[in-house]
């Protein structure tokens, strides 16, 4: 068995459930300028409040794993990365307190909601960053980062950046028009459309960039006919953007979630296609980063039982708390 690669499907797996769950809370976060009154907040809030902090188990999942699995990976991520990953974890505690912070103040209650949109801003624009520093390269010299502390930094990480935050606020409109109604919902609705757009736009812009700007991107997805089954991603990415747009236009309620979620997966196996073998791409593939083979075993022992549970758990959270958000229902009530 190919230990290596079951554990980058899982740990791919894992980062995807992260995007999904955690990120339809960070996104109603930065929604929060738009929604002026404290009702509407309220709302919103209450929405994420039994679910928000148990979708951060996939972060950890994700990263523990990592680390675990592809300790080389891991040591030459790591310090190419320090100051995105601190920031977003220091915007992931932010955010933290200040969701828990604010139902417990009545007069600095906006200071909390401030506290609470750049904790969010922060924990996704960093998410955005590192991705984008990994899609464009990071220098490797024996098998060590040799780059510089700001390597990560480039209008190419920042347009990551920015492309994740209009995702996320995608997933948070798409789960407010889920979970609420009336002009709440209505409003929810025009914001999808418009981070719809942004977001179909700028996977349409990096898609194309990437194979400018990386000879080996480029020969993986032009190099027909052996390229031409990949190119069926591009055409289920028109698909799923129409379906998108027309469950929106038609104010349909479930499925403009799962659509946005479409979006997310079809710009994940494309980029996860063209960085294929690479953990850290053009210098170190997946094989290459993993532990011993005795090691991944004995650690997919322990993942076959755990994950089934963490699956379940989180099943069980979102069937019981199923259903519309009340204004009359509270966190803290």
């Amino acid at each position: 068995m190919d230990y290596a690669l079951i554990w980058a499907i899982l740990i791919a797996v894992s980062v995807f459930a992260y995007v999904a769950l955690d990120g339809f809370d960070l996104g109603l976060a930065m929604l929060f300028p738009w929604f002026k009154s404290d009702r509407d907040r309220d709302v919103m809030m209450n929405s994420v409040a039994p679910v928000w902090d148990g979708n951060e188990t996939w972060l950890v999942l994700g990263g523990g794993g990592l680390l675990a699995v592809f300790p080389l990976a891991y040591s030459v991520l790591m310090p190419a990365l320090y100051m995105p990953v601190i920031a977003m974890l220091l915007g992931l505690i932010f955010r933290g307190v200040a969701f828990e912070y604010r139902f417990k103040t009545k007069t600095n209650k906006h200071l909390w909601d401030l506290s609470f949109i750049l904790g969010s801003l922060v924990a996704a624009l960093s998410q955005g960053i590192m991705l984008g520093a990994m899609l464009q390269g990071i220098e490797v010299v024996d098998r060590a980062y040799a780059g510089g502390w700001f390597d990560w930094l480039t209008w190419f990480s920042l347009f990551c950046g920015v492309a994740v935050v209009i995702g996320y606020a995608l997933l948070g409109a798409t789960w407010l028009v889920l979970k609420t109604t009336g002009p709440l919902q209505q409003k929810a609705y025009r914001l999808a459309f418009k981070a719809a757009i942004g977001l179909v736009t700028c996977i349409a812009f990096v898609s194309l960039y990437l194979p400018w700007r990386d000879a080996a991107i480029a020969e993986r997805w032009f190099s027909f006919p052996a390229s031409l089954w990949l190119w069926s991603l591009p055409l289920v990415l028109a698909v799923v953007t129409i379906g998108l747009l027309r469950a929106l236009h038609a104010q349909r309620q479930g499925s403009p979630y799962l659509w946005s979620l479409g979006l997310f997966l079809v710009a994940f196996l494309g980029f996860a296609v063209s960085i294929f073998p690479y953990l850290v791409p053009r210098a170190i593939t997946l094989w290459q980063a993993a532990a011993p083979d005795n090691s991944l075993t004995f650690l997919l022992v322990g993942a076959a039982v755990l994950l089934p549970i963490i699956f379940a758990y989180t099943g069980y959270t979102y069937w019981v708390f199923r259903g519309k958000v009340r204004a009359d229902e509270g966190y803290h009530d």
